[in-house]
C-alpha cells in the first residue's frame, strides 16, 4: 500500500511556494523556547549575505534537477489510482477464494433461498453500494479522489482512515499542530518554518503516519533539498514560505479541521423492505456475513444444533444458561429482524447485532407514514422493548433473526377514533411501492 500511496503523490498537485521567495539555510531541527510576542516584533532583521547566497545556491540546484512530468488532471489522477486499487482488490478476491476453499466442506446454502441476499453498506463519499469485501477499496478510492477538490479535506481523512492506531493518529496530529502554532506565533523564524524529515522524532510519530506529509503540503509546504553541515549529500527539508496574516489564519483553520476530524466508515445498508402478509414470517435464512464465525465453526454450530433438545431439557443454573446466552450472542455480527403490523404487513431490515433500542425504534419510525404516533414493539415471547433503554439488540436475543410485533399506543389511537379519524396507512409509499411475497 505504501508504493500505491507513493505513486498517488507524484499525481497530486499542492500548493507550491510564490515566485521570488528566498529559502536561507538553516539546519536547526528542534524548536526552541517560543520568545515573547513583543521581542519576536523587533526581531525581524534581513537575513544575512551569507545566508541569502546559501538559499540561492540550494535553490541553483533544485532548478538543475530534472523533474518528472506532474499529472494534474482529474483523469490522470484516476486512472493511477484504478490501476492500484485494482491491484489491491485482486489480492483481497485472492484471500477471500482461500478461505472459501478451506470451507468449502461447509453446506453452502441456495442464494435464492436466502432471507437476505447478503450484508451491504453505503459509501458516505459518493453513496455506493457496496459489499464487505468492496467497501475498504472503495472509500480509500474515494478518499484519494478528493485530492482534486481540496487537498486538506483529502489528507485530514487520510490520516483519520487509513491509520487504525488511534493513540499514533492523535500523536502525529498533535506535533503537526505544535508546528502549527509555533509557526503563527512567530511567523518570521525560519527555523519553525522548516522541517527535517531526518528527524528522529519526525520520522517515527509524523511521517509514519499515511497522509501526514500530504497534510503539511496541503499548508503549503513544499520539498527543498539543502547542504548539511559536514555531510557530503544534501538532506530534504518541508519548507513553509513566510505567510500572510491572512494565511496564518486559513492555517489555524485547516489545523482546526485536523484536529477534529474522524475516520470515513461505511455506513450499514439496513435494505429496508416491506413483504406481503406471510405464514413464512419467521422462517429465517441467513448468509453467512451474519455470523462471527469461521467455515469450520459453522461447520461444527450445525452439528449441535442436533444436541439442542437434550441440551435444554437438562438442569442448568442461571448462572450457567446466563454465560451459555452470553456465548451465543458473540457468534453473530448481523441480526435481521422482521416486524409484524397491523395490517399483516411485513417490514425488513438488517441491523448490527450490537445496535442499540433506539436505532431499531428510529429505523421502523422512518418507515411509517405517520411516524409521529407513539408505537410498541413486542419481542418473542411477549417482551415489550422500551425505546429509550440503551440496550443492544443482542443482549434482548434479537440475534441472528427475530419477528417482532408492532402495535400503536392504545390511549392515542382511541383519542383518534373518538374524534372520527381513520388508521392511517402503515408503510411510506415507497416502501409500498416494492412489496413483496415472502417465500
Amino acid at each position: 500500500m505504501k508504493k500505491f500511496l507513493d505513486d498517488i503523490k507524484k499525481d497530486i498537485k499542492f500548493k507550491s511556494a510564490g515566485p521570488g521567495k528566498k529559502l536561507t539555510q538553516d539546519t536547526s531541527t528542534k524548536p526552541e523556547a517560543l520568545q515573547s510576542s513583543s521581542s519576536a516584533k523587533h526581531n525581524r532583521h534581513a537575513p544575512s549575505e551569507g545566508a541569502q547566497r546559501a538559499g540561492a545556491a540550494a535553490l541553483a540546484r533544485i532548478e538543475q534537477q530534472s523533474r518528472p512530468k506532474v499529472h494534474t488532471s482529474q483523469d490522470a489522477i484516476r486512472n493511477q489510482v484504478k490501476r492500484e486499487l485494482e491491484a489491491e482488490a485482486a489480492a483481497l478476491a485472492e484471500k477471500d477464494k482461500a478461505a472459501t476453499a478451506e470451507g468449502s466442506h461447509v453446506p453452502v446454502k441456495d442464494p435464492a433461498c436466502l432471507s437476505v441476499s447478503g450484508v451491504y453498506f453505503t459509501c458516505p463519499l459518493t453513496g455506493a453500494t457496496l459489499t464487505k469485501s468492496e467497501r475498504e477499496v472503495h472509500i480509500k478510492e474515494a478518499i484519494l479522489m478528493r485530492f482534486e477538490e481540496d487537498a486538506v479535506e483529502a489528507s485530514v481523512m487520510m490520516i483519520h482512515t487509513f491509520n487504525k492506531d488511534k493513540e499514533k493518529v492523535k500523536t502525529a496530529v498533535d506535533i503537526i499542530s505544535k508546528y502549527v502554532e509555533n509557526i503563527c506565533k512567530c511567523p518570521t523564524e525560519e527555523k519553525y518554518r522548516k522541517i527535517k524529515l531526518s528527524n528522529k522524532v519526525f520520522q517515527e510519530k509524523v511521517r509514519s503516519v499515511e497522509g501526514s506529509r500530504e497534510f503539511l503540503q496541503a499548508l503549503g509546504f513544499i520539498s527543498v533539498m539543502f547542504a548539511v553541515e559536514g555531510q557530503e549529500e544534501d538532506e530534504e527539508f518541508l519548507v513553509l514560505p513566510e505567510q500572510s496574516p491572512d494565511a496564518l489564519e486559513l492555517m489555524k483553520e485547516r489545523r482546526d479541521r485536523l484536529q477534529s476530524g474522524e475516520p470515513i466508515r461505511a455506513q450499514l445498508d439496513r435494505q429496508p423492505q416491506a413483504f406481503r402478509p406471510s405464514p413464512n414470517a419467521q422462517r429465517f435464512e441467513l448468509p453467512s456475513e451474519f455470523y462471527n464465525l469461521t467455515a469450520e465453526e459453522l461447520k461444527r454450530e450445525q452439528q449441535q444444533k442436533s444436541d439442542l433438545v437434550e441440551k435444554n431439557a437438562m438442569l442448568r443454573t442461571k448462572a450457567m444458561r446466563e454465560k451459555e446466552e452470553q456465548r451465543e450472542r458473540r457468534k453473530y455480527n448481523y441480526t435481521l429482524l422482521r416486524i409484524r403490523l397491523p395490517d399483516g404487513n411485513l417490514l425488513q431490515g438488517t441491523f448490527y447485532a450490537w445496535d442499540r433500542l433506539p436505532v431499531l425504534f428510529g429505523f421502523v419510525r422512518e418507515s411509517l407514514a405517520d411516524g409521529w404516533q407513539p408505537f410498541e414493539l413486542i419481542a418473542p415471547g411477549g417482551q415489550k422493548l422500551e425505546e429509550a433503554e440503551e440496550v443492544a439488540l443482542a443482549e434482548r436475543n434479537l440475534v441472528p433473526a427475530a419477528l417482532l410485533t408492532f402495535a400503536w399506543d392504545t390511549a392515542v389511537q382511541a383519542d383518534i377514533a373518538a374524534a372520527g379519524g381513520k388508521s392511517p396507512t402503515l408503510l411510506k409509499p415507497e416502501l409500498l411501492e416494492t412489496i413483496r411475497t415472502l417465500d
